[in-house]
């Protein structure tokens, strides 16, 4: 069914557990996720970013309404989400098309210009009943521009919400994107001290980089929605990899894909059931 993130999410951070947000590169990623989220019975959020839809030749519409159709139609809760959109009027063309959740990535602009243009598109998505994540400041690794030792103000942060209205806030606190390595180190004092101070759920982009006693760390600091993406690509790609070279006379990609896709389903069904664990139990066991 599909979902509204605002409630998800809070329900999430009320009870210090995480919500699970995966990236949707091609369709059969949203499949494996929401099987492993009907498997497990537990929420989840498809993501879809402005790169994906530049992949898929600049065309939102036809694999924006695959991930609709599969959030319509599961058995548990399922957010469409438009990801690190840094294009206004494609973040319009979502919520036209039924997305019930966007990220205006403004970051790279000046401080003021990013306050006001998230302002902007914050109230016209919530006069439309969708709901709006935004970013302040750089999260490490974003095409290659970024530097993991970027760190976001709790103060800087609570103004920021105040000024934009947004929902959900990413915040960067030593994650990194496009890690294929999980030794990422999270300020963990520090995303306690910006929970406090922003009355909205906060959000971990680059969790990839983040191992699992880090993220268990993480949420129990304060963290809320928690983004995945390269570190499924990895997995689909190892199993890829493992089966082609196991049988070189494959060419039909449904028998080459099937372990991956089933490696992905697995993986994300044990990072959800993880993130919903509370946090005080997952990390003193």
């Amino acid at each position: 069914m599909l979902a509204d993130i605002r409630k998800l999410a809070g329900d999430a951070a009320a009870r210090h557990v995480g919500l699970g947000a995966f990236n949707v590169v091609l369709l059969e990623h949203g499949e494996a996720q929401v099987a492993a989220a009907e498997s497990c019975g537990l929420p989840v959020i498809l993501q879809l970013s402005q790169n994906a839809v530049k992949y898929h030749h600049g065309r939102l519409r036809p694999i924006g309404s695959a991930v609709l159709r599969l959030a319509e139609e599961a058995r548990v809760p399922v957010v469409a989400h438009l990801d690190h959109a840094e294009d206004i009027d494609l973040c319009k063309a979502a919520v036209d098309l039924g997305f019930t959740s966007i990220m205006y990535d403004g970051s790279k602009l000046a401080d003021a210009e990013n306050r006001r243009s998230t302002a902007e598109i914050t109230q016209w998505c919530h006069d439309r009943g969708v709901s709006v994540e935004a970013e302040l400041g750089e999260v490490g690794g974003k095409n290659g521009v970024h530097d993991p030792s970027a760190r976001t103000n709790p103060d800087d942060a609570a103004h920021f919400v105040t000024d934009t209205g947004v929902d959900l806030l990413a915040v960067a606190v030593g994650s990194s994107h496009a890690m294929t390595s999980r030794d990422a180190a999270l300020d963990n004092d520090l995303i306690a001290r910006i929970a406090a101070a922003v009355p909205v759920p906060l959000v971990l982009h680059g969790s990839s980089g983040v191992s699992d006693a880090g993220m268990r760390a993480a949420i129990r600091a304060g963290m809320t929605k928690i983004n995945v993406s390269t570190h499924l690509n990895v997995v689909y790609t190892e199993m890829v990899r493992r089966d082609l070279a196991a049988g070189p006379e494959l060419v039909d990609p449904r028998k080459y894909s099937r372990g991956g896709n089933a490696a992905v389903q697995a993986e994300v069904e044990r990072l959800l059931r993880m993130y919903s664990t509370p946090v005080a139990a997952a990390v003193d066991s």
